[in-house]
């Protein structure tokens, strides 16, 4: 099936008042930290980017989309932009791309990136079809990006200044090569911050230009609380109009850009609506792979009341059910024996795999990756069993709220993690 790219409304405003997008926040993790970006999951009231409800797995954004296509809204695009970086969480980001191109051959599919990893993924979003890619390129001087960047990650060693700013131009020029020599279309970003890069403005469109980029997007900052640039004014109108005839004379401008949160959905021109909150809820607390049959939950408890145990501690988890709208305990499960490193949390992922998800007042990061790499999602809470399964088995958000303790402490274990 042929794609209709003229239905994308960030590429061709003609039609964003006819087609809308919706964002998949697949991808928390990031490997760069922007001078004006301060990741948060769970704020509503924000629009702007690295913001989202929900961070969801792949079989739970598919879920999501299948959810918005059934109720009508008039999406055309699916994209990643984050909360992270797309290619900092290259694994699922790929997966739900798989998944979203598999169940909707029409759909057409992009993605938004810093560019510093994707360059390994470009062929295989090719094949994919992905036919339009965002690079956020905010200047081609490495003096200046070193002004722009905390660090850079390389795998997991951070660097920094003039050497962190040398390695990420260098992928970021790797990359968008080759984004153009497979025939994908190519948009630049570049937020401009006073002070910083915007006498440069007009410099990144030439170079944007003579490497095939398609279209330039230029955002004005958003000073944001807890970053390095949150005493920076925001740029005034005049300051983005006259950068755009600058960098208009070499690329195409985007105009009607809307800073867009990562799990922003409808049309351009829509906030994020109280609808479209219910969906993203109802997919985030769905099983991690809903086509998955896990109809249960299991819960680490002292006393069948609370959610009131540590993970490592429990000897056991008590597991319920759901019958026709009423929670019922199922059985009190035995839990592998404590020791053993992630064997034991492979094998307590095997004891919980008809379980949804797990409730814990506790539990150590890489317990949690095993168990979410098993399927079970893991949800760290304190508050009654019943009030917190009601609002999962209705596909409502736990508010309860999350205990702020690291692996360790206010537990019997002695800080080194759950073995």
């Amino acid at each position: 099936m042929a794609l209709d790219f003229t239905k994308h409304p960030c590429f061709n405003p003609d039609v964003k008042g006819k087609y809308g997008r919706v964002h998949l926040p697949v991808a928390p993790k990031c490997n760069i930290q922007c001078g004006y970006c301060n990741r948060k999951y769970d704020c509503v009231n924000e629009s702007r980017p690295g913001v989202t409800s929900n961070v969801l797995s792949p079989g739970q954004a598919l879920y999501y989309v299948n959810d918005l296509v059934d109720s009508g809204k008039p999406i055309s695009v699916v994209g990643i932009a984050g909360p992270g970086d797309p290619f900092a969480n290259p694994e699922a980001t790929m997966e739900t791309l798989r998944l979203i191109r598999k169940r909707h051959p029409d759909m057409l599919l992009c993605v938004s990136t810093n560019g510093l990893n994707v360059a390994p993924y470009i062929a295989e979003l090719a094949e994919l079809k992905v036919s339009h890619i965002t690079i956020t390129l905010n200047t081609i001087d490495a003096e200046i990006s070193a002004k722009m960047y905390s660090w850079v990650r390389e795998d997991k060693k951070p660097l920094r200044g003039l050497e962190a700013a040398e390695h990420l131009l260098r992928r970021q020029m790797q990359a968008i090569k080759a984004i153009k020599a497979h025939g994908i279309t190519l948009k630049i970003n570049t937020i401009l911050v006073p002070g910083v890069n915007d006498g440069h403005i007009g410099t990144v469109a030439a170079f944007a230009k003579s490497e095939g980029a398609d279209l330039h997007n230029i955002i004005p900052m958003c000073p944001v609380e807890g970053t390095m640039f949150e005493d920076i004014e925001e740029p005034t109108p005049a300051m983005i109009h006259a950068a755009r005839d600058v960098a208009g004379s070499h690329l195409p401008q985007m105009t009607h850009c809307q800073r867009c949160r990562a799990d922003a959905c409808g049309l351009l021109a829509e906030g994020t609506t109280q609808e479209t909150l219910n969906l993203i809820e109802k997919a985030a607390n769905a099983p991690i792979n809903p086509d998955e049959e896990r109809p249960y939950v299991a819960v680490a408890t002292r006393e069948g009341v609370l959610v009131s145990q540590h993970l490592g501690e429990a000897a056991n988890v008590h597991v319920y059910k759901e019958n026709d709208g009423l929670i019922q305990p199922l059985e009190i499960r035995t839990l592998p024996s404590k020791g053993g490193g992630d064997e034991r949390w492979t094998a307590v992922g095997a004891t919980l795999k008809d379980c949804r998800a797990v409730l814990v007042s506790g539990i150590g990061p890489k317990p949690t990756k095993v168990l979410r790499d098993s399927g079970v999602k893991v949800i760290v809470m304190e508050g009654l069993i019943e009030e917190a399964l009601e609002c999962i088995y209705a596909g409502e958000e736990i508010r309860a709220p999350l205990r702020p303790t690291k692996c360790g402490e206010k537990c019997a274990g002695d800080g080194g993690g759950c073995g």
